[in-house]
């Protein structure tokens, strides 16, 4: 397809997925993941500006995830949302592990890739599909951000462990990270109580917060790292300035208008073109047994948990704490780049990752979305 015109079609895609999505009920992230798949069926490649784009999409997801998060609440539920959140990854991996390496034959390393890939939790995910259901400030929707964030930090820490290879820049990027959290968290208030800055047409709010992710973003690639992570600690640490009683509630919903825009459907549209569905049919049973084995385990690791902490959401969560998207992406990407996995391998794992995005939301918002009016239980019950 004529380079030029990919940005046409890019937009074709996201207006149509958006217009899908409000007719059928259903979060336009699954519908922007298939029209991608769609869309790279009909010939349309990624071009190097998606795949930034995408992947500040991904991080700026993130971020807004950890600004929906109640500090509060999180320490006061921590128990669950960790319980959760380290069965979620911990399941998923071993299973996944131990299944491509002692009956796949896999080898050890490209099972270990197998493993973290598909452990994941997409936070990109279960934000959106929060955002869209209405369910992002009920106590549901912030521990089960909170437990799906333990999740990917489980995944990272894998990942890093197991594979990275440290160098100086990746001291770097921690400590920039560190040093980003750290001002961005009591200073930004410089900026967003600034009455020649704030409710402006210009947005210079926004802006300020783009700078700040960028930021982690370069120095990420600079130490071959990511930054979802640390884009997740400072949304929640900056949660505070997005608090109606500063009257910066209004700049977040503004900020997630200018997201879901143009930039997050791009994350997920991109997502859909990297699945290959003629290398995918050519290991359709191995797929399948993945597929199966990750939702598997991730029921096993969060279901009984769920339905003690979340009894009027347990199986809402499980579905969408089954999805995965982001680090299950950049696991595979890592792998096939390393020569750790083949092209096979990479596609059937990418593969599986979209499905768990797609398939279990599907079914998680049309028949166990939970009421808005539902609690947590008390962790001491």
């Amino acid at each position: 397809m004529n380079p030029d015109l990919v940005p046409l079609v890019v937009g074709i895609v996201i207006l149509i997925s958006s217009l899908i999505s409000l007719r059928l009920g259903l979060s336009v992230a699954i519908i922007e993941i298939i029209g991608g798949m769609i869309a790279g069926m009909a010939g349309v490649k990624t071009q190097d500006w998606m795949l930034y784009l995408a992947t500040f999409g991904g991080v700026l997801l993130t971020y807004l995830a950890g600004t929906e998060i109640d500090t509060k609440l999180l320490k006061e539920k921590f128990k669950a949302s960790f319980l959760i959140g380290a069965c979620s990854f911990l399941l998923p991996f071993f299973g996944v592990f131990l299944y491509a390496y002692y009956v796949g034959d896999w080898g050890y390393k490209a099972s270990l890739i197998a493993g973290v890939a598909l452990s994941t939790t997409s936070l990109a995910v279960v934000y959106s599909v929060l955002v869209e259901t209405g369910l992002v400030q009920s106590e549901i929707g912030k521990l089960l951000m909170a437990a799906t964030f333990i999740t990917d930090m489980g995944t990272a820490l894998a990942l890093s462990v197991l594979f990275a290879k440290p160098t100086l820049f990746t001291l770097i990027f921690i400590l920039v990270s560190l040093l980003v959290i750290y001002y961005a968290d009591r200073f930004s208030h410089i900026v967003f109580d600034n009455p020649r800055l704030k409710n402006k047409v210009i947005e210079p709010e926004i802006k300020y917060v783009f700078v700040l992710l960028l930021f982690l973003m370069y120095f990420a690639k600079l130490g071959a790292g990511h930054a979802v992570l640390p884009a997740f600690i400072l949304g929640l640490l900056m949660s505070r300035h997005f608090s109606g009683e500063r009257g910066n509630k209004e700049l977040r919903n503004r900020l997630r208008t200018v997201a879901y825009a143009i930039i997050t459907p791009i994350f997920f549209i991109v997502g859909g073109l990297k699945v290959s569905p003629t290398l995918i049919a050519s290991a359709l049973g191995l797929f399948i047994i993945l597929f199966g084995l990750k939702i598997a385990t991730k029921f096993l690791g969060v279901y009984f948990l769920a339905k003690k902490y979340i009894p009027s959401g347990s199986m809402y969560t499980t579905l969408l704490m089954s999805t995965g998207l982001t680090f299950g992406t950049i696991t595979s990407v890592f792998g096939l780049n390393s020569g750790l996995i083949n092209s096979v391998q990479y596609s059937v794992l990418v593969g599986v990752v979209v499905a768990s995005a797609v398939i279990p939301t599907f079914i998680a918002q049309k028949w166990f979305l939970p009421s808005h009016s539902e609690d947590i239980v008390d962790m001491d019950s």
